[in-house]
């Protein structure tokens, strides 16, 4: 596995070593010793995962953005399994220099590709084929206190969905009424 580092300080693509021959494929999709080589690479301080969340959705599903903050703030390692999606990560360190700007990328079952995104960053993304399931570890637990969200469509963020007449948003009612990043208050966003 290699791990490719982003314009923004934090996030890590996470590229496989897959082995495959005419009876499919293998490849070693999650190793913690690896992984927090690459995260000390970076300086970045070693993570433990705690738990594995799956989700599935429909075509144009976007779910985010969405983030927690202390005492529970998660860092996600993100992976398709089936389908593909667009998955980003925005920075929402108020103290960064990339405060504000995203990344993204299209992780895939035909990829294998996981995106790394460390606390500090607001987490979404778009159910580009006719289904998806994606899997994703986190560095702790779901509080709904310290559950925050962002709009998905917020100007002052400019994230290039990849929407078009064949994929509309399909947004849950949360996602849709969350607030603008220029109406959190510095408490909700990381410092």
């Amino acid at each position: 596995m290699k791990a490719e580092s982003q314009k923004i300080d934090g996030p890590l693509l996470l590229i496989p070593n897959l082995m495959s021959d005419d009876r499919g494929f293998f490849y070693e999709s999650w190793n913690q010793k690896i992984f927090n080589k690459f995260l000390k690479e970076n300086n970045q301080d070693p993570v433990k995962f705690i738990q594995d969340n799956h989700s599935k959705s429909i075509k144009g599903v976007l779910r985010g953005l969405h983030y927690q903050l202390e005492p529970n703030p998660q860092g996600k390692l993100v992976r398709c399994v089936s389908g593909e999606i667009f998955d980003v990560a925005i920075d929402i360190r108020q103290k960064s220099n990339t405060f504000k700007q995203w990344i993204g990328f299209t992780l895939s079952s035909k990829n294998h590709a996981q995106l790394w995104i460390p606390k500090g960053f607001a987490h979404g993304f778009l159910t580009i084929s006719d289904s998806a399931e994606v899997i994703y570890k986190v560095t702790d637990s779901w509080n709904k206190k310290a559950e925050r969200s962002i709009k998905w469509n917020d100007r002052d963020l400019d994230i290039d969905w990849p929407l078009s007449t064949k994929i509309q948003p399909i947004v849950s009612e949360k996602d849709s009424n969350a607030p603008q990043i220029a109406q959190l208050k510095s408490y909700d966003l990381f410092l």
